[in-house]
């Protein structure tokens, strides 16, 4: 990766995921948890956070719509670590796993400023 190795606030996602899962399981909904619901929910989530965009620049988008755009990216996050819990993965684990695997693929000196996807690096 880079010179400093990240960390994450385990403490701190613990403590979002366990706010998730006590809302979750407050109302009894753990019973129609499943790992492809939840995919399926984050996916659908992940839709009406793009269509904050729908006909508009990022820019105007972000400017006139920012309370939903914030609305929508928090459902997406709240049903990523409800499936992470149901999975018993830490988030944070999970992710830094992802970046040390994405840096191997996008080392720092091929890919700065280049949008290229990994395999188009090298040419």
């Amino acid at each position: 990766m880079s010179d400093h190795q990240p960390t994450t606030n385990r403490d701190s996602l613990v403590a979002l995921t366990s706010a998730v899962d006590g809302f979750r399981d407050e109302r009894d909904w753990h019973q129609f948890n499943n790992a492809k619901d939840m995919a399926l929910s984050i996916s659908l989530e992940a839709a009406e956070l793009l269509e904050v965009f729908q006909w508009k620049t990022a820019e105007a988008a972000v400017a006139e719509h920012h309370a939903e755009l914030l609305e929508e990216l928090a459902d997406v996050l709240i049903y990523s670590l409800e499936l992470a819990s149901d999975l018993c993965v830490h988030p944070g684990d999970i992710i830094l796993a992802k970046l040390a695997k994405n840096a191997e693929k996008y080392p720092v000196d091929a890919a700065r400023g280049n949008a290229k996807k990994y395999t188009e690096l090298g040419e």
